[in-house]
């Protein structure tokens, strides 16, 4: 099919490594958002998202998320805090209605 993109494995496969970064990449902007205009680290946001004491892969997921979306330009990792770019605030403001 045209439309489709042949490497996202979003669509073929839900529970696949590609579903659980987009998971925890939408997870982690949320939170911030929500958070801000309180800045944190991504200690503090790996803390706050699993609950305690955190496991490598589940704190590797959230640096994973961090760097993906640092990348998109939906947040900005300066003095080490993370926080949503403008334009990621603005976004979830229209979002909310």
């Amino acid at each position: 099919m045209a439309d489709s993109n042949p490497t996202d494995r979003t669509e073929r496969d839900p529970s696949g490594p590609a579903a659980q970064d987009a998971k925890a990449e939408r997870a982690v902007l949320a939170f911030l958002i929500d958070e801000h205009p309180n800045q944190l680290t991504i200690a503090e946001v790996s803390w706050a998202l699993n609950h305690g004491p955190v496991k490598f892969e589940a704190e590797d997921a959230v640096e994973r998320a961090v760097r993906e979306l640092v990348g998109a330009g939906l947040l900005r990792c300066a003095d080490g805090f993370v926080r949503p770019t403008r334009a990621a605030v603005y976004f979830a403001r229209l979002e909310e209605g």
